[in-house]
């Protein structure tokens, strides 16, 4: 019966996606919503695309293992995106009326710029969406106790969401987003009610959680303690200011002041509300000892269903599942799009430089399908990860490689092309040489190795004497749309 309302509500979602794809006309409407978006629709896209599988499965089993510190890079980070986003770089986005974030690397630096930071930004989404259809396999392999196995439940998770992806696009991502944050909301609000109520009390579950000093966000005053966690916080927090998803909420608002104040507000709803899948799973120790104590030494991440099929009521289980789906369907459904998006817009139209609008539209599209299923391949080979790393280590790329130029494009006017380019290959090559290098990630953090060098190179390749000329023939520190920014 559960699994049966499951499916229920996946053609209801897959319904209402649909009848929002009528409002898509052409590539604007497919990629931004035509550019129409009110404010509490930016910000309840915005929240729901952030509140996916790693904040309802691996953002509380990542903190019973540890505390605060331990989930420094999302929550936290990951909110102060969205917050740094709507605060520093939205107005100045919103006014170029630009497609995708890589529009704007072509426009201030170039071409060869635009198709490098869109390699890069497409890749980063490779571990985030895996991370959406690996959870998505894990619900339907749970709720059918194995009758359904893994890997068919990503393929029904991926189905159901590429279905209405593929013809709405944003205008289909952004009214699903706002019914699904509803349930998303709700639902978790009344089971955080009944856990609370079965382990005796939210102050029962507080207490638990300060015996275990679960509360500690600080680590040991080392060096080398602070430099990882300042390089965890930074890693979403910064790597994901320059990612088209963020921007396509931002590029989607009806005005500047929705575009700023939406990420602003969905930030801080998404700090704030992730604080309750952290609470069911401390509840769950309190419920479960003994389960729990065996799931800690495997797999952490069904601890919160293992509490509430063993624990709760049909209603309640309808009502948790329900709410977990729509967080997993709201961001995979975003990740599906925005790579897409930006590989038609950035990369594919310069081999097809006389592509109509419609033809550009049905490219998305197809681009979308063929994503999905590389997608699809990469979450089962990537079986066995936790979703919490799967989602964390993807923004690293954008971190050393397509922040810096983002960053010094719109705020100083001195960056060139040659600078911009020195960023992104010292910030890759050290990040990938502190990779691979035996020992030199564990002494000092990859990313945290990789942006440096990148802040190096914008700066040394932007003051040396200019080689590289930018997209307009000529060399020189200055561009009138980033001027104009």
């Amino acid at each position: 019966m559960l699994l049966g309302f499951v499916f229920l509500y996946l053609l209801v979602t897959i319904g209402i996606g649909l009848w929002a794809a009528r409002r898509v006309k052409n590539t604007a409407d497919f990629a931004i919503a035509g550019r129409s978006l009110p404010l509490y629709m930016i910000v309840t896209t915005t929240f729901a695309t952030w509140f996916g599988s790693e904040t309802v499965l691996g953002i509380g089993a990542k903190f019973v293992q540890g505390n605060f510190g331990t989930v420094v890079e999302d929550p936290f980070g990951a909110a102060f995106c969205l917050i740094f986003v709507g605060m520093f770089f939205a107005a100045k986005l919103y006014k170029l009326t630009l497609l995708t974030i890589s529009d704007y690397y072509r426009q201030r630096f170039g071409k060869s710029v635009e198709i490098l930071c869109s390699i890069i930004i497409m890749l980063s989404y490779l571990g985030w969406v895996a991370a959406q259809v690996t959870a998505l396999g894990l619900v339907f392999n749970v709720l059918s106790a194995g009758g359904i196995t893994f890997e068919w439940g990503m393929v029904i998770g991926v189905v159901s969401i590429l279905i209405y992806t593929l013809f709405g696009g944003m205008w289909s991502v952004a009214v699903t987003d706002f019914i699904q944050m509803i349930v998303l909301v709700f639902g978790l609000s009344i089971i955080a009610v009944i856990a609370g109520d079965m382990a005796g009390g939210a102050g029962k579950v507080i207490a638990y959680a300060q015996s275990k000093d679960m509360f500690r966000f600080f680590p040991e005053p080392t060096f080398k303690d602070m430099l990882f966690f300042f390089a965890a916080a930074i890693t979403i927090m910064l790597g994901s200011i320059p990612q088209q998803d963020v921007f396509q909420r931002v590029m989607s608002a009806k005005d500047v002041k929705a575009a700023t104040r939406g990420p602003v507000i969905g930030g801080i709803c998404y700090l704030l509300f992730a604080f309750v899948p952290m609470f069911l799973v401390v509840a769950a120790l309190v419920i479960l000892p003994e389960q729990t104590a065996e799931l800690l030494k495997g797999d952490t991440q069904k601890i919160l269903p293992t509490l509430i099929l063993t624990k709760m009521p049909l209603i309640a289980q309808i009502i948790f599942f329900g709410a977990l789906l729509s967080a997993i369907k709201s961001t995979a459904s975003a990740t599906l799009l925005a790579p897409s998006v930006t590989f038609v817009e950035n990369i594919y139209k310069h081999f097809n430089k006389h592509m109509n609008d419609q033809q550009t539209l049905k490219a998305m599209r197809v681009t979308v399908l063929l994503f999905s299923v590389f997608v699809l391949g990469y979450a089962m080979a990537s079986r066995g990860t936790k979703i919490y790393d799967m989602v964390s280590g993807a923004y690293q790329v954008t971190l050393v490689g397509a922040f810096v130029p983002l960053v010094f494009g719109l705020y100083w006017r001195r960056a060139t092309t040659q600078g911009a380019l020195a960023s992104i290959i010292l910030g890759i090559g050290t990040w990938l040489l502190f990779m691979i290098a035996p020992g030199w990630g564990e002494v000092f953090p990859q990313q945290l190795a990789g942006i440096l060098a990148a802040f190096s190179g914008m700066i040394g390749g932007s003051l040396m004497p200019q080689k590289i000329a930018n997209h307009t023939g000529h060399v020189h520190h200055f561009l009138g749309s980033a001027k104009s920014a």
